[in-house]
């Protein structure tokens, strides 16, 4: 399968962990903070870190599974 497809793949997972992740994370921080901006915030950074990971995540198996076949 071509590098694209997992890129694809990326695409569309990775979105959705990051959109799980905020909505996890903020109904946690949100019991700790009082105003909401500092849990935004924080949920925001742990989005985009969610959404890094996923994407690296699906390129390096591609990557995996086209070169070495698994």
């Amino acid at each position: 399968m071509p590098m694209q497809l997992y890129l694809i793949i990326g695409l569309l997972f990775s979105p959705l962990a990051a959109a799980a992740a905020f909505l996890i994370s903020y109904s946690e921080y949100s019991r700790h903070y009082v105003h909401k901006r500092p849990a935004i915030m924080m949920s925001l950074r742990t989005a985009l870190m969610a959404f890094v990971f996923f994407m690296a995540l699906a390129l390096i198996a591609g990557y995996v599974i086209q070169h070495y076949g698994l």
